[in-house]
């Protein structure tokens, strides 16, 4: 190995001090030219000597350097200067003038002496009068024939270097000790790519690297092949690429000169890296006996895998295959191809034998699990996403656009929701989805909302809990239409109709009395009553709701927030209220609820004053001012009664005429805003008619032109009673008040009979015997009837209970008084119907009234829009309005089924 050495020159601005550090080779150096004759050392004062001496005669004295050309020649230093005589030896004074340039001598450099004798013999001599001039000093220093290190020829070297190159290459392929360091092989390497022979080598490592894969690896696999199966020339193949990944890291570090040099710049020539997997590619891969086998051992361990799962070692060596597809470039063009085919066979296979087709459930949670499998696997093994759109192109096609017949059955289907089985409907709803055929289900989604529906609206055995199974039916479809069709805009409109459909369906039965209301709309407002009336713990609940805590929390409609009553219930109603927006009859629901709040306000039964505000307001927002208007009417009524009694209460103070007898609050209420309410005759106590005398002489004396009824049946009172056990406040009804006073009137042995009571307390059957029942046949017995049973007949006798006891001191008794009769709701539906027709015939003669004449379809289409916020109305009756408009002679026939108005 030679090494270059390369001289620097020295700088001409200290000439004298540059020429002291080399002595001149003489005619006894080794390179030194034979036959050159020797020449005597001349000392740097001769020179200048000489220089003054023929100044006139020579021209300036010139030391040469000779340029590159001239380093070949034989190695001496040639100075050019002119013959002189002898110096001539100057004094101190002299050696430090500076002389002209007319006198200047020869400077001439002697590069023989040491730097110590040079510094004595340097002297300078120039005239004084001469100004100094830089450019004085030598021009040109000559240096020949240097002694240089014999080369060593190129080729030669570089056939030197790839026998140890070569030998380490068969060291690594066997994985054996390398005989060489890793640096001196580098450094070879190095060397002769420095020497332009990089492509040399470059050409004999690829040759290399091919010989040993032909020979050694691709013949190892082939002959282990002949009698193993695929997957263990599968795991061969592996393991050999392993094992030239390692050797060829090697190989690129003994290279690296090399690869970071010639190869980086070539864009011919891939890098070491590139060209160890292209060559086993071609060399062993691209075998026809060892292609196929690798191939098929990689598709036989994913469909094991497919089929019945593998051990630990088969799980890694399927790993470390598609590793080293990936890593071959061949994943693409020769694994895909195949894995698609053998997945697509799979697919139908698995349809026919796994699947289990013959039920809808089973078979939409084997699909869903199954392409849940195959996606892990594709995550598992680092498949390409081309690999994993492929599964679910084969999925889509096989397992679900084929046997769309299936995944649509609507009999499967309904069978699936009747069993809230949620999870298999989310399934069937996302492979349907996949082939963008996910709203298929909207019809039969539909008619299950309005078969189930409709019978809960028309279940007459269950009718109390209504609203309750609405409501649960309600949050179930919500589920239905979040979790399982993820928010499905088309399919969320079919439950809106759906829902809308069934909650508005009218049908005559013993329920409504034969009339055309919707019950949805009764039972509602009897919902909110309930709510406003006995909180949340009034609220009947289903024994048949059994959910799990977490589903119970999930379907919970109520905030986090909601730690108190009032919460709960707004909660409450503004469920209702999702209800009773789907509502068309609004009517029915005025009607039942304005009735329900009267007797509340009445009877001071509100749970909650602010909730009974906030569900008018809400009220307000939903259906206008228009329909809460009697509404808050009442509330007005109730705020200027208690005014009016505490001024009257204070009155009766200041003037000292409060009586010793009981004490008397009166609601006086506008007849416009309230319900009707029928007047039932009762022998009112004298006492209470004295106080109810004087109010009313107190009330008509301050606003005159007023008429006051007296509404006994919503009169309530409460009781002091001395039981022989113990004292009691009972809260009860004005009626059983009046029958419970009479007792006082009779020994504790005797009784009254049921005539008796009637006519001391003036009241007609069908009250006295509701009342004798509440006080004698209920839970809390003050009487006692003979002979015992449920029933109040008119030979029946009735005394006061001695023993009665109980531990509360305040007993409520007038339940009686806060229940609906059959009679009340009987007469609000008659009303709501014939309100209905009412407005039905005023909407006709409003619609005949504006367009003079219409034909007959025409005009019930009319009818059944601008009705339709009161209730959906029957053709026939809307025809029935019609006739008894003509025979009132707001309209006419005419020809041709049209209708005329008549001024």
């Amino acid at each position: 190995m030679t090494t270059s050495r390369k001289s620097k020159a020295p700088d001409r601005g200290n000439t004298s001090k540059s020429a002291t550090k080399r002595k001149v080779p003489d005619e006894d150096h080794p390179t030194a030219p034979s036959g050159s004759k020797k020449k005597p050392r001349v000392s740097i004062a001769e020179l200048l000597s000489s220089r003054q001496s023929n100044d006139s005669n020579e021209g300036d004295g010139v030391v040469d350097w000779d340029d590159d050309s001239n380093r070949n020649k034989k190695g001496a230093v040639r100075m050019n200067t002119r013959a002189s005589p002898p110096p001539k030896q100057l004094s101190n004074k002299d050696m430090y003038t500076f002389t002209s340039s007319k006198s200047a001598t020869s400077n001439v450099v002697d590069l023989t002496d040491s730097p110590e004798s040079q510094k004595r013999k340097v002297s300078f001599s120039s005239n004084p009068k001469t100004p100094f001039n830089p450019h004085q000093g030598p021009k040109k220093l000559v240096v020949k024939n240097l002694r240089t290190v014999p080369r060593i020829d190129p080729q030669q070297y570089f056939e030197r270097t790839w026998a140890q190159e070569d030998k380490a290459l068969d060291a690594i392929f066997r994985n054996e000790k390398q005989p060489y360091s890793l640096e001196e092989l580098y450094k070879g390497a190095e060397n002769v790519c420095r020497q332009g022979k990089a492509a040399e080598l470059y050409a004999r490592l690829c040759l290399k690297c091919e010989t040993h894969l032909a020979d050694t690896v691709k013949d190892g696999i082939r002959r282990d092949q002949a009698n193993s199966s695929d997957i263990d020339v599968l795991q061969t193949f592996v393991h050999a690429w392993a094992t030239w990944q390692k050797q060829l890291l090697t190989i690129r570090q003994v290279f690296y000169y090399l690869d970071q040099t010639f190869l980086l710049r070539s864009a011919e020539n891939p890098s070491i890296t590139e060209m160890g997997l292209l060559k086993f590619r071609s060399c062993v891969f691209q075998d026809e006996i060892i292609k196929p086998k690798v191939l098929k051992g990689v598709v036989t361990l994913i469909d094991m895998d497919r089929r019945g799962g593998l051990n630990e070692k088969d799980t890694s060596l399927l790993r470390q295959a598609v590793d080293s597809l990936h890593e071959l470039s061949i994943y693409s063009s020769d694994f895909e191809p195949l894995f698609q085919s053998t997945t697509e066979s799979y697919f139908q296979s698995w349809k026919e034998t796994d699947s289990n087709k013959s039920d809808l459930a089973a078979y939409v949670t084997n699909c869903s699990n199954l392409l849940d499998k195959e996606m892990a696997r594709c995550d598992f093994l680092t498949l390409d996403r081309s690999t994993r759109a492929q599964i679910g192109i084969l999925f889509d096609e096989i397992l679900v656009a084929e046997e769309v017949n299936l995944l649509t059955s609507e009999d499967s289907i309904l069978d699936l929701l009747e069993d809230d089985k949620f999870e298999e409907v989310g399934r069937l709803y996302m492979l349907l989805q996949r082939k963008e055929r996910g709203e298929t289900i909207s019809p039969t989604f539909s008619k299950y909302v309005e078969t189930e529906g409709s019978a809960i609206v028309f279940d007459e055995k269950r009718e109390a809990e209504m609203v309750v199974r609405l409501l649960d039916f309600k949050r179930q479809l919500d589920r239905y239409l979040k979790d399982c069709f993820r928010n499905n805009e088309t399919l969320g409109n079919v439950l809106h109709k759906a829902f809308e459909s069934f909650i508005n369906k009218t049908k005559k039965t013993q329920s409504n009395w034969d009339t055309d209301n919707n019950k949805p709309g009764e039972m509602i407002a009897k919902h909110v009553d309930l709510l406003l009336k006995g909180g949340v713990k009034a609220i009947p609940r289903l024994q048949t709701q059994k959910l799990d805590a977490s589903k119970a929390e999930e379907e919970h409609d109520f905030d986090e927030g909601a730690a108190d009553e009032d919460a709960e219930i707004n909660q409450h109603l503004s469920n209702a209220l999702d209800l009773f927006r789907f509502v068309h009859g609004k009517a029915v629901f005025e009607a039942f609820y304005k009735k329900d709040l009267a007797r509340r306000l009445l009877m001071g039964r509100s749970a909650s004053f602010d909730a009974e505000r906030n569900m008018l307001t809400r009220l307000k927002n939903e259906c206008g001012a228009a329909f809460t208007h009697n509404l808050e009417s009442m509330f007005k009524d109730m705020d200027l009664a208690r005014e009016e009694m505490m001024s009257y209460n204070q009155l009766l103070d200041d003037r000292g005429a409060k009586s010793s007898g009981p004490d008397l609050h009166v609601n006086v209420l506008s007849s416009a805003a309230w319900p009707t309410y029928p007047d039932v005759s009762v022998n009112v106590p004298p006492n209470v008619a004295k106080v109810m005398a004087d109010f009313e002489t107190h009330y008509k004396a301050k606003h005159s032109g007023r008429k006051l009824t007296w509404k006994h049946s919503l009169a309530h009172c409460q009781l002091r009673a001395n039981f022989p056990r113990g004292r009691k406040e009972l809260v009860v009804s004005g009626f059983q008040a009046v029958v419970l006073l009479l007792f006082n009137d009779v020994p504790a042995d005797k009784h009254l009979t049921y005539t008796e009571i009637r006519a001391s307390s003036g009241l007609v059957d069908a009250e006295l015997k509701r009342t004798l029942q509440s006080l004698a046949c209920a839970k809390y017995q003050v009487l006692k009837k003979h002979p015992r049973g449920r029933d109040v007949n008119e030979t029946d006798t009735f005394t006061f209970n001695a023993a009665f006891v109980d531990p509360k001191l305040r007993v409520k008794i007038n339940q009686i008084q806060l229940k609906e009769t059959k009679e009340e709701n009987k007469e609000t539906h008659e009303r709501v119907a014939a309100d209905r027709h009412y407005e039905t015939q005023a909407a006709i003669v409003r619609i005949m009234k504006s367009r003079k004449k219409i034909g007959h379809n025409e005009l019930i289409v009319e009818v059944i829009k601008a009705t339709m916020s009161r209730g959906v109305l029957d053709q026939a009756d809307i025809k029935r309005n019609i006739e008894k408009l003509i025979e009132k002679e707001y309209m006419e026939r005419d020809e041709g089924n049209t209708y005329s108005y008549v001024a």
